[in-house]
């Protein structure tokens, strides 16, 4: 092939500016459209939403608040082993039928300490663990807030305590915590050794989050992002998670399929692979790599991505899930594929869903939400959070995440920093764009998400076009300008 034949014979990579959803026969009202989704063999969301694995997007705060609206956070590893698995234990420490990882104290511990523990952990009650690690007591909030800060933890504790057997179900459990008006009540064996903890805010919440998405015991469901290079933060983060999310910019790479098939035989949870952009890419994935369970698709279209710039290379989310998709379906595999990169607003996501995606990952979006780590500050009138990409100068001092991307670019930034603005709670931003998606399902006429890839039909829209279907002509309130 000559180079002039290399025009003759490229791709277009379309961006989601580039396609418009057609309207089809339809005997569907947006009602009555279902959002669920398959995104591993055994993890079914009940939004297709998926938070992105940056350190100003999603911590233990934002991986809570998704799994209990039906989605998913990935907790992001710029960060150490030990801080990453304690934001693990704190999903899943955040709500279960029974807690099994139980923190605990000794009589010996001191007021001071425990308040520390309790600020810590953000918990109010622990089983006190005496000789031969038996219970002797359990002490709250209420022992010790007014207490001597130089007590210990036998002098205040609650000696007497009522317990539950290790067979017992949630209404019996229910029946005990309300005959004796208590809040929490401790499950141990006939050695009176601790084995869990029920907890009444936990059975309060099961009612209150009727959409979150738990495991087999209960707990929120919970994903963290790793190298691939990593095995121990691996296999300690496995404890924990259900799924792991090899975080990494081009995944389509000898020494990362290598490394992770050895992530894949030392570890029981869900792996997802990533980031890939090509038809090729997913062709190697499926073929090499028995055991993943999904793709992660989409190079260089992240809001605070600068990589396509930097380097020119890249794949745009659209085009690259379609090739991605395209794979997926000629191998038959089962894979789901989650578009990562560059969605906006509802739109942009059911045009990722109509080319082939299970599911969406998104950072600028949620990166404005309250649950998000990065700062909250006031500017010109209006409120707006941190967020910068991790190729940014501000990630890559961590170091943490310096393997993201490849050796040569690690003294170039692929990434920017800025902010974006404060959207409020996370539930309304998913409700808002749960709405959008089932208003778009409703003009394609798909009841689901499957039949939106066999139904939906895209059509290309040019640059003036696109200023045509977007508001135009008209002052927009508080902006000062015409659109």
């Amino acid at each position: 092939m000559s180079f002039r034949d290399k025009f003759k014979n490229a791709d277009t990579a379309l961006t989601f500016n580039d396609v418009i959803l057609l309207p089809g026969w339809t005997t569907l009202e947006p009602s009555e459209a279902i959002v669920t989704t398959k995104l591993t063999e055994k993890i079914k969301l009940n939004v297709p939403f998926v938070s992105s694995p940056m350190d100003t997007v999603t911590e233990a705060e934002m991986a809570i608040a998704l799994a209990r609206n039906g989605g998913l956070g990935v907790l992001h590893r710029n960060c150490s082993l030990e801080e990453e698995v304690d934001m693990a234990r704190a999903v899943k420490r955040a709500e279960a039928v029974i807690i099994r990882d139980v923190i605990t104290v000794t009589p010996d511990t001191t007021v001071e300490k425990l308040l520390g523990l309790m600020e810590e952990h953000r918990i109010k009650g622990f089983p006190v663990i005496g000789k031969n690690d038996k219970l002797a007591g359990i002490v709250t909030w209420r022992d010790v807030r007014l207490a001597d800060k130089n007590l210990k933890v036998k002098q205040v504790m609650t000696k007497k305590v009522i317990t539950g057997h290790e067979e017992i179900d949630l209404e019996e459990a229910k029946k005990l915590l309300h005959k004796h008006k208590i809040e929490k009540l401790p499950i141990v064996d006939k050695e009176r050794h601790v084995k869990g903890l029920i907890t009444m805010k936990d059975i309060t919440l099961k009612g209150d989050y009727p959409d979150a998405i738990r495991d087999e015991e209960g707990r929120l469901v919970c994903a963290a992002a790793i190298s691939p290079f990593d095995i121990d933060r691996a296999k300690a983060l496995d404890k924990y998670v259900d799924i792991l999310v090899t975080d990494v910019a081009h995944f389509h790479n000898k020494n990362c399929f290598e490394a992770t098939k050895k992530i894949l035989r030392e570890v029981s949870a869900e792996v997802i692979v990533g980031n890939i952009g090509t038809y090729e890419a997913a062709e190697d994935c499926i073929t090499k790599l028995d055991g993943i369970k999904s793709l992660r698709v989409g190079i260089g279209s992240g809001s605070i991505c600068s990589t396509s710039v930097v380097t020119r290379a890249g794949a745009p989310t659209v085009y690259a899930t379609s090739n991605v998709a395209d794979a997926v379906k000629k191998y038959e595999a089962n894979i789901s594929i989650i578009s990562d990169g560059g969605m906006r607003n509802p739109g942009d996501v059911a045009v990722a869903l109509s080319v082939g995606a299970s599911a969406v990952m998104m950072g600028n979006v949620f990166a404005g939400c309250s649950e998000s780590p990065g700062r909250l500050v006031a500017m010109e009138g209006r409120y707006y959070k941190e967020y910068y990409g991790m190729g940014s100068a501000r990630a890559r001092k961590k170091r943490f995440v310096q393997d993201r991307y490849s050796q040569p670019s690690k003294a170039i930034n692929e990434g920017v920093e800025g902010w974006v603005p404060y959207r409020g709670p996370s539930k309304d931003i998913i409700n808002e764009f749960v709405g959008g998606i089932k208003a778009a399902m409703g003009y394609i006429g798909a009841s689901t998400i499957p039949e939106i890839w066999e139904k939906s039909k895209l059509a290309l829209v040019t640059e003036r076009g696109y200023q045509e279907i977007a508001p135009h002509d008209i002052m927009l309130p508080g902006a000062g300008r015409t659109a």
